[in-house]
């Protein structure tokens, strides 16, 4: 006979290899959210997959979402145009212990699994401690997220004006 501890014991199990989902948001210049590696101390393409939510306030859109350590983002640059809204600008890594020489990772829909963008189809969001810098932007129109040239940084992938350079 299955004893019911090692029933909740596998559905533990099982909820974990599905993920929680963690909803962010994209609001203003002063109520935004991204990732963070769920611990202190992690390299952020090691995080992608376990990565938490962090807000800079309480939201009801992102319920279990932490706060931003005091004095992690140093600034920030809301935008909004057709079909996407974003957050740019300036982190002190040191705030979440990040390393100096990480030059960062990127979370999507995909990583962590199950994430979304309140009020959004997709959502690009990369930190990246060796410049110091985190952009998040959440688009109803693929294209304006693109998540495919992750190795090309913030201010390509979500560049501080909104608009494109290239199409990389």
């Amino acid at each position: 006979m299955v004893k019911l501890s090692t029933i909740f014991f596998i559905l533990a199990v099982v909820a974990s290899a599905h993920g929680a989902q963690w909803n962010i948001t994209v609001e203003s210049e002063s109520l935004f959210c991204t990732f963070l590696p769920n611990t202190p101390h992690q390299l952020i393409g090691d995080s992608e997959t376990t990565a938490i939510p962090f807000c800079t306030t309480e939201s009801p859109k992102a319920k279990g979402a932490k706060i931003f350590p005091t004095g992690f983002i140093q600034n920030k640059k809301f935008k909004r145009g057709k079909g996407f809204v974003q957050v740019t600008g300036s982190i002190d890594g040191t705030k979440y212990e990040l390393f100096a020489d990480d030059e960062g990772g990127q979370y999507d829909a995909k990583a962590p699994l199950h994430s979304t963008c309140v009020g959004y189809k997709y959502f690009v969001s990369l930190i990246e401690p060796k410049e110091n810098q985190f952009c998040i932007r959440c688009c109803n129109i693929k294209s304006k997220c693109r998540t495919d040239i992750s190795d090309q940084g913030c201010n390509v992938i979500v560049p501080p004006n909104g608009t494109y350079l290239h199409n990389a």
